[in-house]
């Protein structure tokens, strides 16, 4: 298991958003827990004198893409880029220095998997460059996949069945727990069970760590089988349930031991 960063970008800027007040609507709905003075391609190159491999540049809305690219462009092959990539796109944030592109909305619509869509991925970007993102919120007794803003609740569930189904998709999948995305009041113990039982490939869980001790709980709930990010909780963010020094260091012990 390991520690994943990630840098979140809103209109530009690098934030931390609580994830379930993220919308198309007024800014007066939106939860801001962080925002940064120090651009995206500060975090980068952070992460990459710190070898910290596979975190996450997402793009929340329009307005961040130069954000995005400079940060590919500072840690090339080392993050993950997703928000708003389609079939048309992926190759060119490849070419920005991408290791991969994620993709949610891209494959979904009204609701359910188009396969022609994520066929079409798959042949332009190639399953190993390929990382789903099913993030989810519960609605009774399920977890069911979110898109748009993770405004918009799909058909489609997470469970043994859709995790073996995606997996022949892609490259890893990344899963934020929504309803506790940005409230630093502890990860969804049940989604972090269910992924670490049933998920075949590498995946990183995301939504409600807020300190060292829950990275272990991701470990033990997750099989030793999930990596995790932290957003809100880190100090890098404005935190204080966690340093960023604690978490690369986890990773270290994670390296040593492995």
């Amino acid at each position: 298991m390991k520690f994943r960063p990630c840098i979140d970008l809103h209109h530009g800027r690098v934030k931390q958003i609580v994830g379930s007040t993220l919308s198309d609507g007024e800014q007066g709905s939106l939860t801001t827990n962080f925002a940064s003075d120090l651009p995206a391609s500060h975090y980068a190159a952070m992460y990459k004198h710190d070898g910290l491999f596979g975190g996450h540049v997402i793009m929340l809305g329009q307005g961040n893409e130069t954000a995005a690219a400079e940060a590919l462009q500072a840690f090339p092959q080392g993050l993950q880029v997703g928000g708003g990539i389609t079939a048309d796109n992926a190759a060119y944030w490849l070419d920005q220095g991408a290791s991969a592109v994620i993709v949610t909305s891209a494959v979904f619509k009204d609701g359910v998997v188009h396969e022609d869509r994520l066929a079409e991925l798959v042949r332009r970007v190639g399953k190993d460059r390929l990382v789903l993102d099913l993030s989810c919120r519960k609605k009774g007794d399920a977890y069911y996949i979110v898109t748009d803003r993770w405004q918009k609740f799909t058909r489609v569930t997470v469970s043994e069945q859709s995790l073996a189904y995606f997996a022949s998709h892609c490259a890893e999948f990344l899963i934020h727990a929504v309803d506790v995305e940005g409230k630093c009041g502890g990860i969804e113990e049940e989604l972090t069970a269910l992924l670490g039982r049933f998920s075949p490939i590498p995946t990183t869980y995301a939504g409600g760590v807020k300190n060292l001790a829950d990275l272990y709980r991701v470990k033990e709930l997750g099989l030793n089988r999930l990596d995790a990010t932290i957003g809100s909780a880190l100090d890098i963010f404005g935190g204080t349930g966690i340093t960023y020094a604690e978490a690369v260091a986890f990773n270290r012990r994670e390296e040593y031991q492995a």
